[in-house]
């Protein structure tokens, strides 16, 4: 297991989360390729999207089936500018490579908003801190092992 599995694992363990990562046969750097592995809808895959809000870290959970409006979520966190964080700026917020960022197992908890549209399905997949790792929980769940906000997004 790669050591950011590891990390993602314990943490998951930690919170008492019921699902734990699995190994996918092929990366999984996108939600379409995470769903056809798993054969799920897109929109049950909960990308983990960093954003650079302010120059803070803001990590957008969303539905794969959503784009993010930046401009709306730099509204609700109150900031003047949300952009698309660089690939250096993920990983040392997470500690995880873009296409791998898993909602929990960071050096240091990051602000998460958690997009709404995730709690249409019974089950949703994250990734699990690697592009070959997911692990399946629920949109509640989702909101507690994160300490996320619910929040619309798209």
């Amino acid at each position: 297991m790669h050591p950011n599995t590891e990390i993602v694992a314990k943490a998951l363990l930690d919170q008492g989360a019921a699902g734990s990562v699995v190994e996918l046969p092929e990366s999984a750097p996108t939600a379409q390729a995470a769903a056809e592995q798993l054969g799920c809808e897109v929109g049950a895959i909960a990308n983990s999207l960093v954003f650079d809000a302010d120059g803070a870290p803001l990590l957008v959970m969303t539905s794969g089936a959503h784009r993010v409006d930046t401009a709306k979520v730099a509204a609700l966190v109150g900031a003047a500018k949300v952009k698309r964080a660089s690939p250096e700026f993920v990983r040392a917020a997470t500690g995880q490579p873009i296409g791998g960022v898993a909602p929990l197992g960071h050096p240091a908890p990051i602000r998460t908003l958690v997009d709404v549209w995730l709690d249409k399905y019974d089950e949703v997949w994250a990734a699990g801190g690697h592009p070959h790792t997911v692990f399946p929980t629920s949109y509640e769940e989702l909101l507690r092992i994160t300490g996320g906000t619910p929040a619309e997004v798209e």
